[in-house]
């Protein structure tokens, strides 16, 4: 099903995930669409490999973890958290050198906490990893040192980035699959 892309979120420069200037990053672009839900684009390289082949399941879980965390932001714009609990789901050998995309939304949100759900699929919209983290609301000052607006966290759209996204619909059926199968 095709979604529509209503925003581009920010990106930081120097991110394991996200970062723009990061020569060993996944650069992964992070877009609003329309229902609410966030959208992004990767696709990992050879350096993030574990087997031949294969991307590594810290790599994995790191993307799942930033985008679980971020979705926050398109509900309330100005918070901020840090992860206190990470569960994540490898359901398929997750490869590199093809793109990627991943759809997140907030599962649970309260004052101090909230609980960020993703998915992660093949270019065939197959469920390849799926993650749910919990996360505790701060002040990004008590996070990091740094000034949203700067290189370290700024909107960096592209020409490139797209008007719609296609992800399968959260209720649609990720089928039986054994974990490591192919």
């Amino acid at each position: 099903m095709l979604h529509k892309v209503v925003s581009v979120q920010n990106t930081a420069a120097d991110c394991f995930v996200c970062g723009a200037d990061n020569p060993f990053g996944l650069h992964a672009k992070f877009y609003v669409l329309e229902d609410g839900d966030l959208a992004a684009l990767v696709t990992f390289h050879p350096n993030h490999q574990s087997y031949p082949g294969r991307v590594h399941g810290g790599a994995i879980s790191a993307l799942l973890d930033e985008a679980a965390g971020r979705v926050i932001q398109i509900i309330e714009p100005d918070t901020w958290a840090v992860t206190g609990e990470l569960t994540v789901r490898f359901l398929k050998p997750v490869p590199y050198g093809v793109p990627l995309k991943l759809r997140a939304r907030v599962a649970e949100n309260a004052r101090r906490l909230f609980v960020g759900e993703c998915r992660l699929y093949g270019p065939d919209g197959v469920l390849l990893a799926s993650g749910a983290a919990k996360y505790v609301k701060m002040p990004v000052e008590k996070i990091a040192a740094f000034t949203p607006g700067t290189r370290d966290w700024m909107l960096r759209p592209s020409p490139d980035d797209p008007a719609g996204i296609d992800l399968p619909a959260w209720d649609e059926p990720a089928g039986k699959v054994r974990p490591g199968t192919d």
